[in-house]
């Protein structure tokens, strides 16, 4: 189970979130395991790359969840083999917005993160 972004995604969230927000570095000579940033401001003069776990994903969809009073669903299920969903309804007409799914659950964060804020919902 894939517990955090890869390069490219966080790259993507980088541009969009909060970097305070990511609660993991890529070290910037290029190691592929990130490591954990404890807040340590000397991190941050680094060309370091944010990452995100999937306990800091989920908080990014809980806080929009809390924010925009929509209701944000994880689901696990699927036809061939296990996939994850995550859903985003409007709670005034109970209407299915997006629905984003993956085998891993961080890819179905990512991607649900990236429309949101496409439709400025973030």
């Amino acid at each position: 189970m894939k517990s955090y972004t890869d390069l490219e995604q966080s790259k993507k969230l980088a541009e969009i979130l909060p970097l305070e927000s990511a609660d993991m570095r890529y070290a910037p000579i290029g190691d592929i395991h990130p490591w954990v940033w404890e807040g340590n401001p000397k991190l941050l003069e680094t060309d370091s790359t944010p990452c995100w776990s999937l306990a800091a994903l989920l908080d990014i969809l809980y806080q929009v969840k809390e924010i925009k009073h929509q209701r944000v669903t994880i689901l696990v299920g699927g036809f061939a083999g296990q996939q994850w969903y995550v859903e985003f309804v409007k709670v005034q007409d109970e209407k299915s917005v997006l629905l984003e799914h993956s085998k891993e659950l961080v890819d179905a964060c990512v991607e649900m993160i990236l429309k949101l804020h496409e439709l400025n919902l973030l």
